[in-house]
């Protein structure tokens, strides 16, 4: 039976019971008796006003891993966290550039993404996001279908449209966001199935806006709703759309830049045959929201694995694989908010399973949480007063810092 201490949630460098290793679960023991099971911090600095830095170590299943941890209070004033990403869904670049960038004084690694395109030779891999993106305020993008998705099998109930969130009210929340959307035409309305994503639905339409960048969209029509290595449809059409007309039309889906006033259709299947019936100089209207589960609009939103949910693990979550692993928790009912990440070292290559990241999180505070991609994607930045820009905090498994398409930004205007 797993065991909660309120000291645990009251200051992190308190120790806290952790996993029995053999048993499966956590040990029930006073906390001068779990010294040398739980995570054990080291490290500690203070980044900013209500955002402190920590470094811990904590023995897991496979070894002992070491960790790098944000605690930022969004009680703070001036604070608050954002998407930081390239200012295109389907690019990259390392967290430490897109961290720098906006003036974050801390970020993590976010969303799992379109790494690669193997299995579609002469497919261009988009780097953009598994689920959906906000950003300011702005919806930048969708989730692609559950069998499109790139990362780790999700546990029982949850998908590719799970989030984390900070609402209006600068409370973390996580939510789930569904695309609703239209196209209306001279011959009716059309369901509208994406919204800047690497993987369309089969038989959709999906808009691409110049939030996109100038990525080709051609691997929006590979895979199917159910396995992401099927081959590309042989069914496409394109359709640009340019002050609420149509300017242009293609048979296949096009690569460049979306002009600010315009809007780029893309149909597969079924919604290419209907775009098919469009002329150029026809009038059509395209109108899309991304709608949470909860009320109250969104001010930052990016796409995660849940792991925990009100204080408790999430069934079914894999406790066999290990690896170094990010993560993002909310605590204090949304008002803090833990960022993690694993550190990459040979050493401390063997991370943690899922699992062991849900009761860790839990640990340390978090309520809810989720599991952000991973692996060589792992990365944690801070940026030090009077330095000139962020630093990375840990050592990405990969030697070196990989490109990717977002990351949770942590601001303040203090």
């Amino acid at each position: 039976m797993r065991t909660r201490l309120s000291g645990g949630r009251a200051a992190l460098g308190v120790v806290v019971a952790w996993l029995a290793l053999l048993g499966g679960g956590l040990v029930s023991a006073p906390v001068a008796d779990a010294a040398d099971a739980g995570p054990r911090f080291t490290q500690r600095a203070t980044i900013a006003p209500g955002v402190e830095y920590r470094e811990f170590s904590v023995d897991s299943s496979h070894g002992t891993a070491y960790g790098h941890l944000l605690s930022i209070d969004l009680r703070t004033p001036g604070l608050s966290l954002d998407l930081v990403h390239p200012g295109a869904v389907g690019a990259r670049a390392p967290l430490s550039q897109l961290a720098g960038r906006r003036g974050a004084v801390a970020a993590v690694n976010g969303d799992f993404f379109n790494i690669n395109e193997s299995q579609h030779p002469g497919v261009e891999a988009t780097g953009a996001p598994v689920g959906p993106a906000i950003a300011a305020g702005h919806r930048l993008k969708g989730a692609v279908p559950l069998g499109q998705r790139f990362g780790p099998k999700l546990p029982p109930g949850t998908g590719t449209e799970d989030v984390i969130a900070v609402g209006g009210n600068r409370t973390a929340r996580l939510d789930r966001l569904s695309l609703r959307g239209t196209v209306r035409t001279p011959h009716g309305s059309l369901a509208l199935r994406g919204l800047n994503q690497y993987a369309l639905a089969e038989n959709g339409i999906g808009a691409f806006t110049a939030a996109w960048g100038r990525t080709s969209r051609v691997r929006a029509t590979c895979g199917t709703d159910t396995d992401r290595g099927a081959p590309c449809s042989g069914e496409t059409y394109e359709v640009t759309v340019r002050k609420g007309r149509v300017s242009q039309v293609a048979e296949a889906p096009g690569s460049g830049p979306v002009a600010a006033d315009s809007v780029v259709l893309v149909g597969r299947e079924a919604g290419a045959a209907s775009l098919r019936g469009l002329r150029v100089g026809d009038r059509v209207s395209v109108r899309h929201a991304l709608t949470a589960s909860r009320p109250g609009p969104l001010a930052f939103a990016v796409g995660g694995y849940p792991i925990a949910r009100g204080q408790q693990p999430l069934a079914g979550l894999d406790d066999a694989t290990p690896a170094v692993r990010s993560a993002a928790g909310i605590g204090a009912s949304g008002h803090r908010v833990y960022l993690l990440s694993l550190d990459g070292r040979p050493e401390y290559r063997a991370g943690l399973t899922i699992a062991e990241l849900a009761e860790l999180m839990l640990a340390l505070g978090a309520d809810d949480a989720v599991n952000l991609d991973g692996g060589g994607s792992a990365t944690m930045v801070t940026r030090e007063p009077g330095t000139p820009g962020p630093a990375v905090r840990n050592n990405p498994s990969g030697g070196v810092e990989r490109a990717i398409p977002n990351g949770i930004g942590v601001f303040t205007a203090i």
